[in-house]
């Protein structure tokens, strides 16, 4: 009954939540920026927008492959809230990725094929990491189930500090932010328009947009599963920390810039092999 309860909480309200947090972002990115910036329910007032335009597809499967990448992300985060394998929901994950690339690479813009390449490069320098938290969980806790994770006496960043910090620099690039932004910005300083949503627009655009929102949920449940252990106030230390982690993640987007491909996808590496191998090693050795 509880499995359920979470799986129904995630489908209704992760997309007001993911909604709530863009707003948020937006207000911090806009005092950081000493603006005043949009109101906290602007993002909903920016879907009922987009909701309310004629319905107009460049093409008859652009809005297929995004309802699409929508429903994997949903069924991947069903499956985190329900405890299911981490190992699977990072893999549905993945695949959702592809049906965006694939939405973007659907029409004729050299705009949105040059995001779809970028995000597929993206994908190439964060999966690796993503597959090493996936493994440190299960060396940490002799299981990939992420209901064997909150049960554990321990929270499991005592033992994956290194992957914990790789994994805030790869969700970086899975939110889109600077300095990793190069497939598409939620800001006004991208070189080649909207990238991979440079030919989305109403609907379509709108289903993409509900979509980050189901995704950035589901990265914050994951992180919560480094901070919580059996019992009931780390519940509330894991929540606090995931605020904290979006505050960062908000704040690089405002005091860095955008980099070069070749630089993202070095770095990338470097945090894999530095901070995700080393503690693998670590994990390893000791248990």
């Amino acid at each position: 009954m509880k499995t359920v309860i979470f799986v129904l909480a995630y489908l209704i309200f992760a997309p007001f939540l993911g909604g709530l947090l863009d707003g948020i972002d937006r207000i911090i990115s806009a005092r950081m920026q000493r603006r005043k910036g949009p109101s906290l329910l602007q993002p909903f007032y920016d879907l009922g927008k987009l909701f309310s335009k004629e319905m107009i597809a460049v093409n008859n499967v652009q809005l297929l492959l995004n309802l699409s990448y929508l429903v994997i992300l949903m069924i991947a985060g069903s499956m985190l809230f329900a405890g299911a394998d981490l190992l699977m929901v990072l893999f549905i994950l993945s695949t959702a990725d592809m049906f965006l690339i694939l939405a973007a690479s659907s029409d004729s813009s050299p705009y949105a094929n040059m995001g779809a390449s970028r995000e597929m490069l993206q994908m190439m320098a964060y999966e690796p990491l993503t597959l090493l938290v996936a493994v440190g969980f299960y060396l940490t806790t002799g299981s990939f189930q992420v209901s064997d994770f909150i049960t554990q006496q321990y929270s499991a960043v005592i033992w994956m500090p290194g992957l914990l910090a790789g994994f805030m620099f790869t969700t970086a690039i899975k939110l889109r932010k600077s300095p990793f932004d190069l497939s598409t910005s939620h800001h006004a300083h991208q070189e080649m328009v909207k990238g991979i949503t440079t030919e989305m627009s109403g609907t379509t655009l709108a289903i993409m947009n509900i979509a980050e929102y189901y995704e950035m949920i589901l990265l914050l449940g994951i992180f919560f599963l480094f901070f919580v252990n059996s019992t009931w106030w780390s519940w509330i230390v894991a929540l606090a920390l995931c605020v904290v982690i979006f505050f960062m993640e908000t704040l690089w987007d405002n005091v860095s810039a955008r980099v070069k491909w070749k630089t993202l996808l070095y770095s990338c590496w470097v945090v894999t092999l530095v901070a995700g191998g080393v503690n693998i090693l670590i994990l390893m050795l000791v248990k």
